[in-house]
């Protein structure tokens, strides 16, 4: 149950501290008055959708502290998350807001210990359900009827569904699998055509040697000028050992020096090392000659070998415009030309094992579907029966209502198309909801799925935000009375504009704005602060301060009997005259009567709830 409720610049709320009772407590108020505001910021303190409109023009930060009481199913909750409990044995949740240029930054906390968005979504659960405005307009929409039904259904529906959901990914992931594989089968087949070509004409080139180009390029040069090398070497040879021109050979130069030096030397010992330096070039002189001369008579020219040296280089260039552009880049491409083609040959799986794979995880997934059809036939039996019977008191006491389960192909939710079927009228055909049902049936058609969940969810807290909307008179009167009825079972807050409703509360609250003066002076209504105390409104303003100086804000008064009746006076006519007032006691005597001729029955009712485990609660 939600105990206190604190807010701190939230949209336009500058500080706000609220307390709830057990029961109904309803909030009433203008239209604009901001009770939505409230109800907003407690959906934010727990883990609720914010904008940076959320942070009250001027402030940096808001926050917003919610507090609940705990129970033994709270208190496993939080020893799952290692958070400690407080002294009080209370559960806060408390949401930090920052504006940052145009964004929102939030930090969310339970009991003090920083927790993450899961967390904050599986704690929601358990502590409130919000009936939005606007909700109605869902009711039409099949999803949301198929969770709906889920939800009733319990934890046996939900964890089918999540096997459902598994298969069928799963068998997605297998169907793609076989798709690819087969389109990858056209490629591969095409791509094994190329690369085996390629591959023979790699392997007729016969490369190994990275320098082979080179090597065959250099020997071209070679056989190529074959002749002139012949007589160019014959010339080295002459010039260096023997003429035959009768000029002197190099080595004869050296010999002469030698003689000379020898006959030298033996004056002056000093020459020795330069007789060893020509000694010793006479020796190379001599080495190079004759090396010269069996070069030159070696060569030969061979016309058969140059053309096989140039068919063998145009080879290799050609392979290397198509594989290099080096012929080192050709032979590496060869390396991995082949580990491609034992991918493109190997062991993977076939198309035909791939299809078995499929039609296995498909033929398991059908099976899943089957057993979720069944569970859901169930579950639709069951919320017909309850559902006729909660609507029977929201003066449609003629309803019929059918859930419909149409087989469709399987998808992450199973294979059924989920319609709630309805007819208010006796005679008329069974109909889409969406299709039949005006507004205020489908808001009492909201509230009163609400009710049947009610008794299978251990929520403590059930809010409802103008849920009487369209409806009027005997209706009212109905749905406030089932209002009561689940406040028996949970703490309900509710914002409405209907006086009946609000006669019906444990716990009335008046929600309106109200201009102060920023700076401090001149503010219209003074307040007292201090846990759980709500605004007091002061009755004498004193004088207007600047326009730049005035805020608007919204206030939440606790009314005590007399500002009931007058609320209740202003809600049916507008004013609070003697009349009106009476009209207001009036409704004050008929709800009391109300409530005492439900409380056997409400009493009987809980106590069947209480023996009753949890299966399911109803999605937002």
């Amino acid at each position: 149950m939600l105990i206190s409720l604190q807010i701190e610049n939230f949209a336009l709320v500058d500080q706000l501290d609220l307390e709830f009772g057990t029961g109904l407590n309803v909030l009433t108020g203008e239209t604009g008055a901001g009770k939505s505001i409230i109800l907003d910021a407690l959906d934010a303190a727990l883990g609720g959708k914010v904008t940076s409109r959320a942070v009250r023009t001027g402030a940096e930060r808001a926050t917003i502290e919610a507090t609940f009481d705990l129970d033994p199913a709270l208190i496993h909750w939080l020893s799952e998350q290692q958070i400690e409990l407080v002294d009080d044995m209370t559960l806060v949740c408390s949401r930090e807001l920052t504006a940052n240029r145009g964004n929102v930054r939030s930090r969310s906390r339970v009991n003090g210990v920083l927790v993450n968005k899961q967390q904050m979504e599986s704690l929601r659960e358990r502590l409130l359900e919000i009936t939005a405005q606007g909700q109605t307009l869902q009711l039409g929409q099949t999803a949301i009827q198929r969770d709906w039904l889920d939800g009733f259904g319990g934890s046996a529906v939900i964890e089918q569904r999540d096997r459902v959901s598994k298969l069928y990914a799963s068998t997605q992931q297998a169907l793609q699998t076989l798709e690819k594989k087969r389109q990858f089968e056209q490629q591969r087949l095409q791509q094994l055509d190329l690369f085996e070509y390629q591959a023979k004409e790699l392997r007729s080139a016969n490369l190994h040697d990275p320098d082979e180009l080179t090597q065959l390029q250099q020997e071209h040069q070679r056989l190529g000028h074959a002749v002139e090398l012949q007589q160019q070497s014959y010339q080295v040879y002459q010039a260096l050992y023997q003429n035959d021109r009768g000029s002197h050979a190099c080595a004869d130069l050296l010999g002469e020096a030698e003689h000379t030096l020898t006959d030298m030397i033996r004056y002056d010992e000093q020459l020795q090392p330069i007789l060893d330096m020509v000694l010793e070039a006479m020796a190379q002189v001599e080495e190079a000659g004759r090396q010269i001369n069996a070069y030159g008579e070696s060569l030969e020219t061979d016309p058969e070998r140059l053309q096989e040296v140039e068919e063998r280089i145009a080879q290799l260039k050609q392979i290397c415009r198509k594989y290099g552009p080096t012929l080192a880049e050709a032979i590496a491409y060869s390396e991995s030309l082949q580990k491609q083609l034992e991918d493109l040959t190997g062991g993977a799986q076939s198309v035909e094992e791939l299809e078995q794979i499929y039609q296995e995880q498909l033929a398991a997934l059908t099976e899943a579907c089957a057993q979720l059809t069944t569970l859901r036939q169930k579950a639709a039996q069951n919320l017909e029966a309850l559902l006729v019977r909660e609507l029977k008191p929201l003066a449609m006491d003629k309803v019929q209502f059918n859930v419909g389960i149409d087989s469709v192909a399987p998808s992450a939710f199973g294979a059924d198309r989920i319609t709630f079927r309805f007819s208010p009228n006796p005679g008329e055909p069974l109909q889409p909801l969406a299709e039949t049902a005006s507004g205020g049936e489908m808001s009492r058609f909201l509230l009163a799925l609400k009710a049947c969940f009610s008794q299978v969810d251990s929520v403590g807290s059930m809010v409802f935000d103008e849920i009487d909307v369209g409806v009027s008179g005997r209706v009212t009167q109905a749905i406030a009375e089932k209002l009561h009825q689940l406040s028996q079972r949970h703490q309900i807050l509710c914002v409405t504009h209907q006086p009946i409703v609000a006669a019906m509360a444990d716990h009335h609250y008046r929600v309106a704005k109200e201009v102060i003066d920023s700076a401090g002076e001149g503010t219209p209504a003074k307040r007292k602060r201090g846990k759980g105390k709500a605004a007091e409104a002061d009755p004498e303003p004193t004088e207007v301060s600047p326009k730049d100086e005035l805020r608007t804000v919204v206030r939440v008064i606790p009314l005590n009997e007399q500002q009931r009746r007058e609320e209740l006076a202003q809600l049916a006519g507008g004013k609070s005259d003697q009349k009106a007032i009476e009209f207001a006691d009036s409704l004050l005597d008929e709800a009391a009567k109300a409530r005492l001729a439900h409380l056997p029955q409400l009493t009987k009712t809980a106590a069947k709830s209480a023996s009753r485990s949890k299966t399911a609660r109803l999605p937002r």
